[in-house]
């Protein structure tokens, strides 16, 4: 069966690939429409060594912002789960974040932080920041009550309770919300590299779209998702380490 969910979606994506290269052969499409798949991968191997440059500029963005995030939602969710009044006052705070476009803090974040690597890791943060920190404060909130209870007629402290208790049952929930960030850090960082940037990902993009060389946009494209997928797997790595309990079989 797990041979059979992993060779299905392969298979699709080749027969993608072949009528996707038949087409541009069979219509002549230009480059500068469209590459053919084999245009694209000349292009990777080609500049493998320039996209590789670039590509630890953005992860260096993306992992710097991703931390920063982490600690901060991790803070935030704790002091939500210990104060209803905290919670109720910065939750709707949250939300409204997240209905504000990128693009438009983007040249904000250049404009207060220069455009050096700061404004890029400020986006970073900020499109990581809510995703782990609701995952996690609802994860706090959904400890069973009979543990909390145990541990308080043995007279433990709150700071005990959460080590021994509160933190350890919503680890689930913590690396939930870590792992949709980290799908989202290296688009972060992009987005903050087309704003302004001399080097990553996002500036070479730009830099190579100007030039009407779509086979090494398609090439950046698929760095962009290598690197993403890299970062989950980095996420699940760490899931299995510190709450391999927590893992399905």
């Amino acid at each position: 069966m797990r041979k059979k969910e992993f060779w299905m979606p392969v298979a699709v994506a080749l027969l993608v690939l072949l009528f996707w290269e038949g087409c541009v052969h069979l219509f002549q499409i230009p480059l500068y429409l469209l590459p053919a798949p084999s245009n694209i991968i000349h292009a990777l191997i080609e500049n493998h060594d320039v996209l590789y440059s670039h590509a630890i500029v953005t992860l260096i963005e993306a992992v710097a912002g991703l931390v920063i995030a982490l600690i901060l939602a991790i803070l935030t969710a704790i002091l939500m789960d210990l104060s209803k009044t905290f919670r109720n006052s910065i939750y709707p705070h949250l939300v409204v974040t997240q209905t504000v476009p990128v693009m438009v803090l983007a040249p904000l974040f250049s404009i207060w932080l220069g455009f050096g690597i700061a404004p890029k890791i400020m986006i970073v943060i900020f499109m990581c920041y809510f995703p782990i920190t609701v995952s996690f404060a609802d994860g706090l909130s959904q400890v069973s009550q009979k543990q909390i209870n145990l541990l308080k007629s043995f007279q433990a402290s709150t700071l005990q309770i959460y080590t021994m208790v509160k933190i350890p049952s919503a680890m689930i929930s913590l690396f939930s919300g870590f792992k949709v960030a980290a799908t989202y850090c290296i688009g972060g960082a992009i987005v903050g590299e087309w704003i302004s940037s001399s080097a990553g990902l996002g500036y070479y993009m730009l830099r190579v779209k100007n030039g009407y060389m779509l086979d090494k946009v398609f090439a950046t494209v698929i760095v962009v998702i290598v690197l993403s997928l890299l970062m989950n797997a980095c996420v699940d790595i760490a899931k299995k380490l510190l709450c391999p309990h927590g893992i399905k079989k």
